[in-house]
């Protein structure tokens, strides 16, 4: 692909401003007016037999690009915030359910470590807000929830920690059971990992 990308660009008559590539997914910038993007497109389609390009264009000075909504400001610039989908129903893993508090203390963290990611300073407060209330629709505590986002400003994710080191012990979560079991394992030789099981079948595998 980068080999595409490059033979591409360069044979292009008008080139973007900008080409930002994750995969298969492609942001582009294109100063030259609409009338002239439909030709760039047949251009790219037109370089190799089996990589064709679909286009989507913004709506409203909106395009999403991923798990990110980009927003185009009248000064040319750019807001960023999280994408999701029209049909998205905010469900999540409830606090009710039979996991780990490990497990439920996690699906706050991610939320909140991606919103932090992807939102620039004017939209972080607002999406912040969303993540609250998606996670009290979902059984989640104010004082739960706002701990964990504050913990996770400043939450910093180092490439191996020592935790990752530990060797894994992989438990069977049963509430009031699995955790005497777990902290009959040294902390510093192992790093514990709990497992949501459905039967009985499963507890006895898992033993």
């Amino acid at each position: 692909m980068e080999d595409f990308e490059q033979n591409a660009i360069n044979t292009a008559i008008l080139k973007p401003k900008c080409w930002f590539r994750y995969v298969d997914d492609t942001f582009v910038v294109w100063p030259h007016g609409s009338h002239t993007l439909d030709d760039f497109l047949q251009h790219l389609n037109n370089i190799h037999p089996n990589i064709k390009f679909t286009m989507e264009t913004e709506n409203n000075n909106e395009l999403p690009f991923l798990d990110t909504l980009i927003k185009k400001r009248v000064d040319g610039k750019f807001n960023f915030t999280v994408y999701r989908k029209p049909t998205h129903s905010n469900r999540y893993l409830n606090a009710s359910s039979h996991h780990h508090p490990s497990q439920l203390n996690a699906v706050i963290k991610s939320l909140t470590i991606r919103s932090l990611r992807l939102t620039d300073d004017e939209s972080r407060e607002n999406e912040l807000t969303n993540i609250k209330t998606a996670l009290h629709q979902n059984g989640y505590s104010s004082k739960q929830i706002n701990r964990i986002i504050k913990d996770c400003h400043n939450f910093t994710k180092e490439p191996t920690t020592e935790n990752e080191l530990k060797k894994p012990l992989i438990l069977p979560y049963i509430k009031g059971v699995t955790d005497s079991i777990a902290n009959k394992f040294p902390k510093d030789k192992f790093r514990k990992i709990f497992k949501t099981v459905y039967n009985s079948t499963t507890i006895v595998k898992e033993l």
